[in-house]
């Protein structure tokens, strides 16, 4: 029972099943599109791409929003969003 526990335990390090470890829409941005790296832990305990600008321009998957200054936002809820990046110019979802 004990080496039962131990792998049980091994594996969920190993596959975190929290909303935690990926965006809550269930997809993360490709981190070779994106210039700007990074993420913040919203109000819902999630981890959050950053906004970020693309090499290609266009909307990157799991993009929420396209910020006023070219940037994708990748938040998962309206209030805030883009507000260090110009305000939203257009909702993608």
């Amino acid at each position: 029972m004990k080496h039962l526990t131990l792998l049980l335990l091994a594996l969920l390090a190993c596959h975190p099943l929290s909303s935690n470890a990926a965006s809550a829409n269930g997809h993360q941005p490709d981190e070779t599109q994106l210039i700007e790296h990074g993420s913040y832990t919203n109000k819902d305990g999630n981890t959050v791409h950053r906004p970020a600008h693309t090499t290609s321009g266009q909307a990157p998957q799991g993009a929420t929003a396209k910020c006023r200054d070219g940037s994708y936002s990748f938040s998962q809820h309206h209030r805030g969003t883009c507000s260090r990046h110009g305000g939203v110019s257009a909702w993608l979802r």
